[in-house]
């Protein structure tokens, strides 16, 4: 989400904690006379000086906020640590708020993919992963620690669902609108999707659930305007537009998370995801996104990283490390059975421990809903 939007709806309020990461809250804070003790992340302050001057700032850390010279010399005077902010990079490592599609893809409709902030990050990340700087690697840890923090809290007390599967499932295809039905039906039923983030089966599901407030032709029609630019090869340009275009036709779609990654960054990000959590490294990513899945995981076809997905959840619910298993329901009986062995080798895991009777094979996305909540219901022990 861009600095200086309003919270989703998603997250609990944090007026009660020491974060910061609006001007808004800032404001709230700062009308009390102090703000010891709190972290401030990438708030512009250029504007709050009076405010800063007179507030006591003994103890407060401020991440890459912006502010006059007479008041970052007051607050470090104060005992302030400040942290500022890094010019000449295409991202902001302090962030205190998640992406949004508008800001991860600004600059679209007037140079092309090639110019948006998610392209010019992804070209400095291969840069600099080539030169080894350690500064630069810095950077990248301090950008994902952030995002963490900014996911966590907006999915306090909500109930993740994770969909899975293969970047490859195009736009047009029976596959994508049946993943796309999926996720809104899922959404209806008060989850929060959340996906890998990036386009085919991830984009059909955070599709479906920002259809899910509209009324059903909505999806009908999103679908055919979409089939226009099946896939974001050879042009990502094109295949966010047509994406871009749908949301504006249909504005004020509902909630779903996209955690993907600038690793896979000739991948995009899709723009269904309402709110995205998108990292440097792809194993904090995949293991965040899995963890956060507390009302279990659905597995759509997929190649080696849906493969991957599948056995990366498994572990914690094999010794139990995240305490009680989640669910995890595998969507096509062919190709877990035939084409992808998995649900084999899944359920010889299984047997006899608490997961067993966690996990299930369906054939169709419209079975997916009854089998969570049959899973759901069932204790671990199969009770």
């Amino acid at each position: 989400m861009a600095q200086g939007q309003r919270k989703s709806r998603l997250g609990s309020s944090h007026d009660d904690d020491r974060e910061i990461e609006t001007i808004e809250e800032f404001d709230r804070v700062a009308a009390r006379g102090t703000l010891g003790g709190h972290r401030v992340q990438s708030v512009d302050l250029t504007g709050r000086t009076f405010a800063l001057l007179s507030a006591d700032t003994t103890g407060t850390l401020f991440f890459g906020c912006a502010m006059e010279p007479d008041a970052a010399a007051k607050v470090r005077a104060d005992g302030a640590l400040v942290f500022p902010p890094i010019p000449d990079l295409p991202f902001d490592p302090y962030r205190g708020l998640l992406y949004s599609p508008d800001e991860l893809f600004e600059g679209l409709a007037d140079g092309g993919y090639e110019i948006t902030r998610d392209a010019l990050t992804y070209e400095w990340f291969q840069e600099t992963k080539a030169d080894r700087d350690i500064y630069a690697s810095m950077l990248r840890s301090i950008h994902d620690d952030a995002v963490s923090d900014a996911l966590d809290e907006l999915l306090d007390g909500t109930q993740v669902v994770g969909v899975m599967g293969g970047h490859a499932m195009g736009r047009g295809s029976d596959a994508y609108a049946g993943a796309a039905r999926l996720g809104r039906e899922l959404a209806r039923t008060g989850l929060i999707v959340a996906t890998g983030g990036g386009p085919g089966a991830m984009e059909a599901a955070n599709l479906g659930a920002y259809a899910a407030p509209h009324a059903d032709e909505m999806l009908d029609e999103a679908l055919e305007l979409l089939a226009k630019a099946p896939s974001f090869t050879p042009s990502i340009t094109e295949w966010a537009t047509a994406a871009f275009d749908v949301r504006t036709r249909w504005p004020r779609g509902g909630d779903s998370i996209g955690i993907p990654t600038w690793f896979y960054g000739h991948e995009p990000p899709n723009p269904f995801a309402c709110h995205i959590a998108k990292y440097f490294a792809n194993a904090t990513r995949e293991d965040g996104l899995l963890a956060r899945c507390n009302a279990g995981v659905v597995f759509l076809p997929g190649a080696a990283g849906t493969v991957q997905e599948i056995f990366d959840n498994t572990t914690p619910n094999y010794y139990g490390s995240r305490g009680e298993p989640t669910p995890m329901v595998l969507v096509d009986r062919a190709h877990w059975t035939e084409k992808l062995p998995a649900w084999p080798l899944l359920r010889s895991l299984a047997a006899g421990r608490a997961m067993e009777s966690r996990i299930t094979l369906v054939d169709s996305v419209d079975e997916v809903p009854e089998a969570l909540s049959r899973l759901t219901q069932a204790g671990p022990s199969g009770a």
